[in-house]
């Protein structure tokens, strides 16, 4: 068995915490666990650079690049390469200490294993309430909804059932900008995409329509309209007696843009526009990431990691998605299913994502960008146990599959890709009020009525997109935070914002909206 416990152990905290901004021989590299044969360049390494791990010394027989593996002991060919104490593949050659590891020496390794043998499936407990110094549980100031949920925005939407309607759809947005609005409706937002057509009718279409009913029906948004051509696929009958226009009946596109301004007025009209205080156990958060990089499973995952296990232990819920990036690392969510079916539920949903990827002659190794690789990650197991970080330590109680709807307290997973815009669409539709995504590369994302908190993995990109981050993980690496004060501030940042405060995606009008599309095209 392994476990990501090295990552948050008090000898790395210690050995962080250290780390000034002028590296030394023990500061240069982050080695996660002595049981590891490789460290994390912490900064550009040159060759000949003298490096010490414990009691170990090693010189670099070549330049690594920040963020990049370097042995820190000979390795055979053949041998396995650790890394979080864990397996992350094999070396194709015989690997010096103090050499380059990566994809021209370290091979992706596939070993079939049956991950159920390590799903225990056996029920825990969450935890205690967190209570402030007052004895009065965290709150913020959110929008209740009728059904019980909370939402942290107040949106008028504006959806497509197709990309026939989607043009349209955007017109009347457009017609609603914000100083219009009265004070306390975040806006009137527009649902655009590319499909709802040309689907053949089965899981394809009802996924569509899942997806369309998720974001209509969210706690972020108060009312909408739906629109639609008239004689396509993903029909607005299929959703039954919503405020819908067709093309077809309404006169095209003019009169349709000027029958949708008069219903948005009409709604607008009923919107509550109030915030009140609520508990923070309503905090329903997506867990995402993009554009990763080596430190990501170092600094602001398991920070992210600290801040769900805080929501668990007040009843509120953290999603977990990204099925691609659990392969290798399935095992630690198996370890902490609450149930032997939500155990089975996870590797359902694993083992019919291999198909789907068999179909185009695909693996979950094809997961890694460009760009995760030059950032230091070589596979996808090295990937996978660092993004499953994300989830901290808390018990797995539910698993659904993509945009279905949550319910469940505590840690939750959800099918949906690896590719950020669509996986997001899939957390939003499922009633997610929030969103953390990190990134160690960079990113832009954001979604038109779910605010994404943006969390830097490292400085020099926290510094160099300052303003499309909102939170600077990378704070870990340079020595200056821990791992647990970033995670209670990213907690303290998500209560600040489901009350209102602007993300960087939302000052920036970023709004990407990607439903997923599983079948062909027709």
């Amino acid at each position: 068995m392994y476990t990501l416990c090295a990552i948050r152990s008090n000898q790395l905290l210690m050995s962080l915490l250290q780390i000034r901004h002028l590296p030394t021989p023990e500061t240069s590299v982050i080695q996660l666990s002595p049981a590891d044969n490789v460290a994390i360049a912490r900064v550009p390494l040159s060759a000949g650079a003298l490096i010490r791990t414990g009691a170990r010394e090693v010189r670099t027989t070549e330049s690594i690049p920040e963020g990049h593996k370097m042995a820190v002991r000979d390795i055979a060919p053949g041998e396995s390469i650790i890394r979080y104490s864990a397996p992350i593949g094999r070396a194709t050659v015989a690997i010096r200490a103090g050499e380059h590891v990566h994809t021209h020496n370290l091979a992706f390794e596939d070993k079939g294993e049956n991950p159920l043998a390590y799903a225990r499936g056996s029920e825990t407990q969450t935890g205690l309430q967190i209570r402030d110094c007052e004895g009065v549980g965290p709150t913020f100031l959110g929008y209740p909804r009728a059904d019980g949920r909370v939402g942290t925005r107040n949106y008028i939407a504006v959806a497509a059932a197709s990309n026939c309607s989607s043009h349209t759809a955007e017109l009347i947005a457009a017609r609603f900008p914000g100083e219009t609005l009265p004070a306390g409706v975040d806006g009137v937002v527009a649902f655009p995409h590319g499909e709802g057509c040309g689907h053949s009718i089965g899981p394809d279409t009802r996924q569509l329509q899942r997806v369309i009913a998720g974001v209509m029906d969210h706690p972020n948004v108060a009312a909408s309209l739906l629109l639609g051509l008239g004689c396509e696929m993903n029909s607005v009958d299929n959703y039954g007696s919503r405020v819908s226009l067709t093309l077809q009946s309404t006169g095209g596109t003019r009169a349709t843009v000027e029958a949708g301004v008069r219903e948005i007025e009409k709604l607008i009209e009923k919107t509550s526009t109030d915030r009140v205080p609520v508990p923070a156990s309503k905090l329903v958060l997506g867990l995402n990431c993009g554009g990763s990089d080596s430190f990501s499973g170092i600094s602001a995952n398991p920070a992210l990691g600290v801040c769900s296990d805080m929501l668990a232990r007040i009843g509120a819920t953290a999603v977990l998605a990204e099925t691609t990036e659990l392969f290798g690392a399935e095992r630690l969510l198996l370890e902490r299913a609450a149930s032997p079916e939500v155990a089975q539920k996870l590797l359902g949903f694993v083992s019919s994502y291999k198909r789907y990827l068999s179909q185009f002659g695909g693996s979950f190794d094809d997961n890694p960008s460009p760009g995760n690789k030059q950032g230091g990650l070589t596979n996808i197991v090295e990937k996978s146990l660092g993004a499953v970080a994300k989830s901290g330590s808390s018990p797995l109680r539910d698993v659904v599959d993509y945009a279905e709807r949550i319910h469940s307290p505590g840690l939750v997973f959800m099918n949906t890709p690896g590719y950020d815009p669509v996986s997001l669409t899939g957390l939003a539709a499922g009633g997610v009020n929030l969103i953390a995504f990190t990134t160690g590369r960079g990113s832009a994302i954001g979604f038109p009525t779910v605010p994404v908190l943006k969390i830097a993995t490292n400085t020099g990109m926290f510094e160099t997109m300052r303003d499309n981050m909102d939170l600077n993980a990378g704070r870990i690496i340079d020595g200056e935070a821990s791992i647990e004060q970033i995670g209670e501030e990213i907690f303290a940042k998500l209560l600040a914002i489901a009350s209102g405060e602007r993300t960087a995606s939302e000052r920036l009008g970023h709004h990407e909206f990607v439903p997923w599309r599983i079948g062909p095209v027709l």
